[in-house]
């Protein structure tokens, strides 16, 4: 099959998140697969930059009309590997900047003009260079005009650009809403700026697009796929979901075992399998290092990578700031995010010095750390699409703590509710629900047989890209 994905972020060139594994993980497995695969990403400085784009070419002129104007566009080519193409959208005015959707305090405001111009730019390089794709695949609401902008190209211009249009949720609560004022840069008929289009709330939805208009929708796990046709999961847009449920599937995201395996991770100080896990050890005493912990320190530690938000329950965690000062255990945190946050969570490693630590950045090796050397994930999030550290955590043996919300649920076996196949601790998504994990949580610690008994269970468990695949692949064939 020829397949064209078009995302926000890919692995490795950006990254702000889960988003960027994801697909970057879902095309390579497909090339891998023999597949005719195409990358479609904004050429942003960061990307561009980025030692893996050093061989692209400029390959591609375009000439994007934008409401009442034109903008031209560079488009860079490079081939990562066989069967895989990157192609880097380029305009100066929208994407060489420091950040990627803002300067880190606010969104940038012209996102609407940014994100229109890269879906516009896709279609018409798969126009110019008569692509003729089987699938053509949009990721979250950046490229949620995607589907519509194709097909009134192939409509105006008397081609087939695309066999079946598929969009995915990688996470409802980020929409792409902007002012009406924004629709003529789209140059799509007026009757779309309606309820029955891109309109919602008197704004217009980006997502809304690629959810009415793309032939197949999926999310990122079973669960979020039923969470998002109501109210409380919904965002405003379960009515929309509900109206396309029958063209809806819900289909878990894997993890790359080249990059996250404990058997050879290179980011490690030692590599470990579940049949010898003293690699696992010598990677604790390095965290433990690393963070400034207490040396020595035999308590279990408790990790977590993550953005410093609310939707990532840091609130959760923070009204147990009683468990971490009072019991013998330890918290590192790895992210950033909201300032309330970063500030409360920096008085209570002070109140807590050796026992709580904090690195209040992005550090992809240092996540890989610790995942590596902590004995317990805490993921508390309020609601979780799919989420990929509670499987990475499973593969480096170490012990996830969950709400029991979205992919959470299709992919962590509850211990108490299986005993002989249970892979973690699942618990409501309240401060008392987390505080029960984390007290079951350190029983467990304490039954060493039963803990590792426990560790070898999730590092048997197979969340690969291979096996996620598949399912994609029959959505595609099932649908040609």
């Amino acid at each position: 099959m020829k397949i064209v994905h078009a995302a926000s972020e890919v692995f490795p060139y950006v990254k702000t998140g889960g988003l960027a594994d994801a697909v970057g993980a879902l095309a390579g497995t497909f090339a891998d697969r023999g597949h005719e695969v195409s990358v479609f990403l904004p050429g942003y400085r960061l990307a561009l930059d980025h030692p893996a784009a050093s061989g692209a070419e400029r390959k591609l002129r375009l000439k994007i009309e934008m409401g009442d104007r034109f903008a031209s566009s560079d488009v860079y080519v490079l081939t990562p590997k066989k069967n895989l193409t990157v192609y880097l959208i380029s305009r100066e005015e929208f994407f060489d900047r420091r950040g990627i959707y803002g300067n880190g305090e606010r969104d940038y405001e012209d996102n609407d003009n940014r994100y229109i111009f890269f879906a516009k730019a896709v279609v018409e390089t798969l126009r110019l260079m008569e692509f003729k794709a089987d699938i053509v695949h949009a990721h979250d609401w950046p490229t949620g005009l995607l589907p519509v902008l194709l097909r009134y190209a192939e409509r105006r211009h008397g081609v087939t650009l695309a066999l079946k249009t598929v969009f995915t949720i990688h996470n409802i609560a980020f929409q792409g809403v902007f002012s009406m004022r924004s629709f003529p840069r789209t140059n799509l008929p007026d009757e779309l700026m309606g309820i029955d289009g891109l309109e919602f709330y008197g704004q217009m939805s980006f997502m809304k697009g690629g959810l009415l208009f793309a032939d197949h929708i999926t999310t990122v796990s079973p669960q979020y796929a039923k969470e998002i046709q109501t109210p409380d999961f919904g965002c405003g847009l379960d009515g929309v979901i509900q109206s396309r449920a029958s063209d809806l599937v819900g289909l878990i995201n894997g993890i790359d075992r080249a990059i996250w395996d404990p058997a050879t991770d290179s980011l490690l100080p030692a590599r470990y399998t579940p049949d010898d896990l003293s690699g696992k050890a010598v990677c604790r005493a390095e965290l433990i290092k690393r963070m400034g912990l207490t040396a020595g320190f035999k308590g279990p530690i408790f990790g977590l990578v993550a953005r410093l938000t609310e939707q990532k329950g840091i609130s959760l965690l923070l009204a147990n700031r009683e468990f971490f000062v009072s019991q013998p255990v330890a918290l590192i945190v790895l992210g950033k995010g909201d300032a309330r946050f970063e500030k409360a969570l920096k008085e209570l490693a002070d109140e807590v010095p050796g026992r709580v630590a904090l690195a209040m950045r992005l550090d992809e090796t240092m996540s890989h750390l610790v995942e590596a050397g902590s004995d317990f994930f805490v993921m508390p999030s309020l609601f979780e699409p799919c989420g990929l550290n509670q499987m990475y955590s499973q593969a480096y043996g170490t012990i996830p703590l969950v709400t029991r919300v979205g992919g959470l649920v299709d992919t962590v076996i509850d211990i108490d509710e299986q005993p002989n196949a249970g892979t973690g601790i699942m618990f409501a998504p309240t401060a008392e629900g987390l505080l029960s994990g984390l007290n079951r949580a350190l029983k467990l610690f304490g039954n060493r047989a039963g803990y590792q008994a426990v560790q070898r269970r999730c590092m048997q468990r197979d969340f690969s890209w291979t096996k996620a695949a598949a399912g994609y692949e029959a959505l595609y064939d099932e649908n040609l």
